[in-house]
């Protein structure tokens, strides 16, 4: 007695393979325009905002402390936070700028 092998079409193996092939590519491109690129366009948007930053500022810094920019570095912001009180922190922990 011979033993039963199901074969499957020929031509239908590369018809699957396009089709999934097709539905990454689309759901890459779903991903990309609703996750990657919205998160790349505020990225640059925080960059512009950090690096315009002035002497003069009022800002609000990522735990909430609200200050004048008393000075400026590469770096790090000098921040009046009172009646001469100044703190020093990093320009990245500044969240806004109120103008």
């Amino acid at each position: 007695m011979g033993s039963l092998i199901a074969m499957a079409p020929q031509g239908g193996d590369s018809g699957n393979l396009i089709s999934t092939i097709v539905m990454f590519g689309a759901i890459f491109v779903i991903f990309y325009f609703m996750i990657i690129r919205p998160q790349q366009k505020r990225a640059k948007e925080r960059e512009k905002m950090l690096s315009n930053i002035e002497k003069g500022d009022k800002v609000i810094t990522s735990g909430g402390l609200h200050g004048t920019v008393a000075g400026l570095e590469e770096k790090t912001v000098l921040l009046e936070v009172g009646d001469k009180i100044k703190l020093k922190f990093e320009r990245s922990a500044i969240t806004q700028v109120l103008k």
